[in-house]
């Protein structure tokens, strides 16, 4: 007889080796999603990319007045010669103060007031197999500038050249703008056109300072993001969609937020000391408040089939073990034992559910792709149980076991709060039961411990030690109360030991 310890060491072997075919799988799910993420990424940027809408903010150009002292040459008023030194024959100069206008820093300007209204409607969609969300927003954009406390912020002799002043806003991609673009002051609209340097829009501001409040309409396409930088004294911004699983992210996260299957609505109100933005300034302080305090949602797509798919390869593990031990713990009394041949046929068949279920899942999606691999995977396993293992009516005790185990793992893929929960309560549960159903057993076989591997069990010796002999010319009534004559009857070599009179 073989015993069922060396069995347990065997499978827990087997095992260790499934991790070479589960860790191969898995590569093939991270390179499939992938090749997913640079066709999502590709469709995306085609449709506008990733938005951050950061302004609008006025420059005004500055210029100041300077008196700088030069030498002139000295010219005869009769004649209109230069005159020159007689000595010397050189031409004479004299000291003259000049006034000249010098070009300065401009000034960037950022509104005090900055009440942002986006609204964006999703679509997919579709390049071969794969699905991809894009949006189209429309963005309302409400301003008031502080014109008044300009001249305060000038040096002396410096002057705000107000006719040259223009506004811009700053966007990802002007590839993304679509739709209605429209720029209103005091009722009446001010023409826009392409940032030059940058992507964005500029507009040219004719009003003076008396111009400082603008209402900004803009619609635009985008994918993946959409961003907001707060350039505002007191920025408000509020979003709403009909996408249903927001991310959001960024310097900073909704004051509250409303989500639902029918989309979400988010509002952020961000003060003017929350970010190190001066209103008025010689700086352009813009590629920092893109880079450091945009805010905004991602169009997230929450535990797509790819991540399903590489979330079974990783508790694979778990599963195969779970299934050699079943197997294991059926095959306990068995005279047949399963060769580990025919384990690693069972784990390699569970590997290859993964691949079965991710690449149904592109196609039909992932419920209906699991539901169809894993029965086709307990069906087979199934025969297998029946046909290979000679399991007789113990393979229902498996495809009861396997139903069970699938299940649950379909409420860990889909569940990403409660995996790990679920998934550790099904490892403890397994090893309690295993711990009951081997309460009894003779680890080492009956034989004691140096039994070889998967053997066949021997049945205990039912044999029942023989009594001592009786005299046939003994008298039946002296044996019987006389127990030294019994003792005496029986051999020395017998399983009972000789009595002596003194015992």
């Amino acid at each position: 007889m073989r015993s069922l310890g060396w069995r347990f060491i065997i499978v827990g072997v087997l095992c260790l080796v499934m991790f070479i075919p589960l860790t191969m799988v898995s590569d093939i799910v991270n390179s499939r999603k992938h090749y997913s993420e640079d066709t999502v990424r590709s469709v995306g940027q085609e449709w506008g990319g990733e938005q951050t809408i950061s302004g609008p903010k006025v420059v005004i150009p500055v210029k100041a007045r300077v008196t700088v002292t030069e030498l002139h040459n000295v010219i005869d008023k009769a004649t209109g010669l230069i005159m020159r030194d007689k000595e010397t024959g050189k031409n004479l100069q004299k000291l003259v103060e000049v006034e000249q206008i010098e070009n300065r820093e401009p000034l960037y300007i950022y509104p005090d007031v900055f009440d942002v209204q986006i609204s964006t409607e999703t679509q997919m969609r579709h390049r071969g197999i794969f699905q991809v969300p894009v949006y189209q927003a429309k963005t309302n954009i409400a301003t008031t500038f502080p014109f008044d406390r300009v001249e305060a912020t000038l040096d002396e002799g410096e002057f705000a050249v107000w006719g040259e002043a223009d506004l811009r806003l700053t966007v990802s991609s002007n590839r993304a703008l679509r739709g209605e673009a429209r720029l209103m002051s005091d009722g009446n609209e001010v023409l826009m056109e392409p940032l030059g340097e940058g992507a964005g829009l500029v507009a040219r501001l004719s009003g003076g300072k008396a111009q400082n409040a603008f209402d900004l309409v803009l619609g635009l396409n985008g994918a993946a993001q959409l961003r907001v930088a707060p350039v505002g004294r007191i920025s408000t911004v509020e979003m709403n969609s009909d996408w249903p699983d927001p991310s959001f992210g960024g310097a900073f996260l909704p004051d509250g937020s409303e989500i639902s299957e029918d989309g979400f609505t988010a509002k952020w109100t961000i003060p003017h000391l929350a970010r190190s933005l001066p209103q008025i300034s010689r700086v352009d302080y813009e590629p920092t408040a893109r880079r450091d305090t945009s805010f905004g949602v991602s169009f997230y797509q929450p535990n797509d089939f790819y991540q399903k798919a590489w979330r079974a390869a990783r508790y694979g593990i778990l599963f195969v073990s779970l299934t050699f031990l079943t197997v294991l713990l059926i095959d306990m009394q068995s005279k047949r034992p399963v060769h580990p041949v025919q384990y690693l046929l069972i784990g390699l068949s569970q590997a290859v559910f993964t691949l079965l279920m991710l690449a149904y899942a592109e196609q039909i999606g992932f419920t209906a792709a699991y539901i169809g691999s894993a029965a086709a995977l307990i069906l087979l396993l199934l025969m297998f149980g029946r046909f290979a293992l000679k399991l007789g009516s113990r393979t229902w005790v498996l495809g009861g076991m396997l139903v069970l185990l699938y299940a649950v793992l379909y409420l860990i893929l889909y569940s990403t709060d409660y995996a790990l929960l679920a998934g550790a309560t099904l490892a403890f549960i397994a090893i309690g039961a295993t711990m009951y159903a081997t309460r009894n057993e003779e680890w080492y076989g009956e034989d004691g411990p140096g039994q070889g591997l998967f053997g066949k069990r021997t049945p205990k010796s039912t044999e029942v030690p023989k009594g001592p002999e009786v005299p046939k010319d003994a008298d039946p009534a002296q044996t019987a109360e006389d127990p030294l004559a019994t003792a005496a009857a029986t051999k020395s070599e017998g399983p009972w030991p000789t009595l002596s009179k003194e015992d």
